[in-house]
């Protein structure tokens, strides 16, 4: 039902107010009292802080905020020293041994070493969705506790005392440093977290921080609000006293918060692009995340990869991204995204591995009826998860029309939930097709290409091919980076070329309204989005 004229303003003032008390923010100004307050969206709830079960681009800003690991991503992306005062690796290159800086838990308890020995050693203890980190660090015995041939406390990390972490590789890895800086690697009270049990990280008074900042409220699905920890080691640095987040999952709602200055950054769909593109506080721009297509590959038509091939091809790929999104996304035929990602020749590995899967729409209807009659079928009605944001259901919406309009036979219902639901969905993989979404952990195309290795976290589709697990084993091993880099083109190949397991649509964009006094806001490609840690407000 459509609300006109003063009756709509009033409705919406209301909205809005409930928001904000529901959350106890201001919409004041940006300097409150002399302080710094930074006004941010969020596009959904957090799922839970536990860094071991954290597996979302908004839980893990939050722990790159609130907490700190031996690195994190700097100013450049790269990994600077966070709790590390010194790093020493052994001539072979498999034992790195850590010394760790004096700093403290927001209960007044030291950060120790033992803390992050606890934390990694329950990731694998409790089958964390980011376990598989760990592998690729080449970690000793990670691959074998994921296998189920080794317990978790044999993963080759060892407090030696209070201050000093050794970890031990099964083979020199060049990713490990970067690897670290990803919130999985983080480390987490033991006492703390076994007081708390299955409700630690579900509230703000359940997580500590050690960070440049504490979180100290939490409203589900409305919002948070972060406040400078005082006793952080490097407070000096941190110039902002608070951040306040909003959910927000509807642009309109987005773009009024914004006009009226409760929030100072926000994301825009593609109606607002064309109303705000001439807006002095407008920006746009490529992004490394990737949207996807996921299949269930147990269902009994889905897992024919003829009728894959027919579902890509069907797409206007093109039309998503112009049309739909319009935000600077580009149509993706690959997994890994352009610009990104480059061969130690310095050459695009999306350039160089081509585009997959395209082709026609008669091309697709042929590898359709092929599909459906070697399943055994002449038609198929499937549904599509998806998360209950306002751009998915439009995406979701796009998708039907195209897919039942070029394809002669196919129905797509539309299944819409909240983002925690549909990552659940996926984990327990009770899907037909999921529009997924990946932001990279760490900058290296291997973050988008071991996701599919059999059993993985990431995998959520049951996809298994024995030659891409074979490659991945051999580029994780691989220290020739040129043969390395080739190794890494070929399992796009299998996963895409002989598999189609499933379908690149977008490679992200982001188009968005920032007030200009915000500065040193850095948003990294990899990891968490954002590092609040050096941003401020620009009287």
């Amino acid at each position: 039902m459509k609300l006109k004229g003063k009756f709509s303003l009033l409705v919406l003032a209301l909205v809005f107010s409930m928001i904000l008390s529901g959350c106890n923010f201001s919409s004041s100004s940006d300097k409150e009292g002399g302080e710094q307050i930074l006004k941010m969206s969020a596009t959904a709830n957090i799922p839970t802080l536990d860094s071991t079960k954290a597996h979302d681009g908004i839980a893990f800003t939050v722990l790159n905020n609130v907490n700190e690991g031996l690195y994190r991503q700097g100013k450049n992306n790269q990994p600077e020293a966070a709790l590390v005062t010194d790093h020493q690796v052994s001539d072979d290159g498999t034992v790195h041994t850590f010394t760790l800086r004096e700093s403290k838990w927001s209960n007044g308890d030291a950060v120790t070493a033992h803390d992050f020995e606890y934390a990694w050693k329950r990731v694998m203890a409790e089958d964390g969705p980011y376990g598989f980190m760990f592998v690729t660090g080449s970690i000793k015995n990670a691959e074998a506790i994921m296998n189920g041939e080794a317990d978790a406390d044999e993963l080759g990390v060892e407090a030696t005392s209070d201050d000093t972490l050794v970890v031990t590789l099964e083979a020199p890895n060049p990713l490990f440093q970067t690897l670290l800086t990803f919130p999985t690697f983080l480390p987490q009270n033991q006492a703390f977290v076994e007081e708390l049990g299955d409700q630690y990280a579900l509230e703000a008074e359940n997580i500590l921080a050690n960070g440049p900042f504490k979180l100290v409220e939490w409203t589900q699905e409305q919002g948070w609000k972060y406040e400078k920890n005082e006793d952080y080691w490097d407070a000096d640095a941190v110039k902002l006293d608070a951040i306040h987040v909003n959910v927000v999952k509807e642009s309109s709602t987005g773009a009024n918060l914004y006009e009226e200055g409760t929030i100072d950054r926000v994301s825009l769909s593609a109606e607002y692009v064309d109303q705000y593109k001439d807006n002095e506080d407008f920006v746009s721009r490529k992004l490394a995340g990737i949207g996807f297509l996921r299949f269930n590959h147990n269902h009994p038509v889905l897992s024919n990869v003829n009728v894959r091939k027919a579902i890509n091809l069907a797409i206007d790929k093109s039309g998503l991204t112009d049309v739909i999104l319009k935000n600077g996304s580009t149509p993706l035929h690959g997994v890994v995204p352009g610009d990104f990602y480059f061969s130690p020749d310095n050459k695009d590995y999306r350039e160089l591995n081509g585009d997959f899967n395209t082709g026609t729409v008669e091309e697709a209807q042929e590898l359709w009826e092929k599909g459906l009659s070697e399943a055994g079928v002449d038609s198929l009605t499937v549904s599509i998860n998806i998360a209950d944001s306002e751009s998915s259901k439009k995406m979701a919406e796009y998708l039907q029309a195209q897919l039942e309009e070029n394809l002669p036979g196919f129905k797509l219902d539309i299944k819409a939930v909240p983002f925690a639901q549909r990552l659940e969905i996926e984990k327990a993989i009770t899907y037909d097709i999921s529009l997924s979404t990946w932001g990279p952990d760490y900058s290296d195309p291997m973050t988008y290409l071991d996701m599919w290795v059999k059993g993985g976290s990431a995998n959520r589709m049951d996809y298994h091919n024995p030659k891409l697990d074979d490659l991945v084993s051999q580029a994780r091993t691989e220290t020739d980076m040129a043969k390395r880099f080739e190794v890494l083109l070929e399992i796009e190949k299998v996963l895409l070329g002989e598999d189609a397991a499933i379908v690149p649509l977008y490679q992200s964009g982001e188009a968005v309204l920032q007030r200009a006094k915000i500065k040193d806001l850095y948003e990294h490609p990899s990891g968490a989005d954002y590092t609040f840690k050096y941003t401020y407000i620009e009287e």
